[in-house]
């Protein structure tokens, strides 16, 4: 008996679906190979490190990358999540050629998987800040509207230009429209970060008839109570482990660096929260001084604890060691370092260390902190008491 056989138009249809689906398995796998490649060059570029280690690798796996398509962009982003300094250079090196290379072609570049990235706060903030640039290039009007979105961003970069934006549109109005103006400014001031926004924004106010509390705005922590000054010649201070540093009974003294030292209470009115051990202490140098704050919350919450210092500082929560740099006159701004802690429901200690070099430049007797407690996207938390 013979096998029935297809017809003609049955058997052609058979062998195009034979080959669409073929033809879908290939590009699967293609793209698998693709991102696998990709995947396997960005790891390659993130092991670079300081003095050019690694880079030879890295030079070889940059053009691979450098070589990809408009539609890989968010994985080359992505691939900045956990880089150091140098390989973020790299990344970003690569994304740019990509960007150029396939703009010059006239190919668009993918603003919706952009648009999906950005958002995500997951990602490294300079590959966000990146993405809304590409995005802004490819479509300024989409740009425009996604920029509101990232007033509160923990991305400090998104988050100035959002609030910059803001500040623009109140200018607008100015002093003709102080009813447009003023409400504008004040929602910018409600997220702004950066202290030269702060003061342009109080100015901005000022001259519009508007008081600005800023310890209000930020919530510093201003009640403290100071001890010192320990010693700190040669920067040995640092590493010592000073009495306040396990004994936390105020009412105790201690042997200081020029004799017996006790517990006093101090409260900053600086508009930026700044402790100033030359205050309670009169300027000196080669010492250590503490801090100690009571901050009482109604429930345990996790929060941030925000400090910005330029010398040599550590800090403790209920008893338990942070962080701490061991440098001087470095740079100082807001919420330079943020630490992630669990707040107790009721009573919590913030015990602050500070240290003071030996230097005697004028710009050099500087010995202060600010400190606050925050939400993660900086809202500030403010003590029950």
């Amino acid at each position: 008996m013979t096998a029935p056989r297809c017809s003609l138009p049955r058997a052609a249809r058979l062998r195009k679906s034979v080959a669409r689906i073929a033809g879908v398995w290939g590009l699967s796998i293609l793209c698998s190979l693709h991102a696998a490649d990709l995947s396997s060059a960005a790891r390659e570029v993130k092991a670079v490190a300081a003095e050019g280690r690694g880079n030879p690798a890295a030079s070889v796996a940059w053009r691979r990358l450098a070589a990809a398509d408009s539609k890989s962009l968010p994985v080359l982003l992505g691939a900045m999540d956990g880089a150091n300094d140098y390989a973020l250079n790299w990344l970003r090196s690569a994304v740019e050629t990509v960007v150029q290379r396939e703009t010059e072609a006239g190919h668009i570049l993918p603003v919706e998987p952009l648009t999906r990235f950005v958002r995500d706060t997951r990602h490294h903030p300079r590959a966000r800040y990146l993405a809304l640039e590409l995005i802004t290039r490819q479509d300024a009007a989409i740009g425009a509207r996604l920029l509101p979105e990232f007033l509160n961003d923990p991305a400090p970069d998104l988050r100035r230009d959002a609030v910059q934006a803001v500040i623009d549109e109140g200018a607008r109005f100015g002093t003709n429209n102080k009813a447009a103006a003023i409400p504008l400014f004040q929602k910018a001031l409600t997220s702004v970060r950066e202290p030269d926004q702060v003061d342009d924004l109080a100015k901005r106010l000022a001259d519009l008839g508007q008081k600005v509390d800023l310890p209000k705005v930020f919530g510093w922590v201003n009640k403290w109570k100071v001890i010192g000054p320990f010693d700190n010649t040669g920067g040995a201070g640092f590493e010592r482990v000073f009495p306040p540093e396990t004994q936390l009974d105020t009412s105790l003294k201690f042997d200081g660096k020029s004799g017996s030292v006790g517990w006093r209470d101090y409260q900053t009115t600086s508009d930026y929260g700044l402790v100033d051990f030359n205050q309670p202490f009169t300027p000196l140098k080669g010492v250590t001084g503490y801090a100690l704050a009571e901050f009482w919350s109604d429930t345990p919450r996790r929060v941030e604890l925000r400090i910005g210092c330029k010398v040599g500082w550590k800090v403790w929560a209920n008893g338990r060691f942070l962080f701490g740099r061991d440098e001087y006159h470095r740079g100082f701004e807001i919420d330079q370092y943020r630490m992630p802690i669990d707040l107790l429901k009721g009573r919590n200690l913030i015990l602050v260390k500070c240290c003071q070099n030996e230097q005697t430049e004028d710009w050099t007797k500087e010995w202060e902190f600010q400190l606050r407690i925050t939400d993660s996207t900086g809202n500030p938390i403010f003590s029950t008491r």
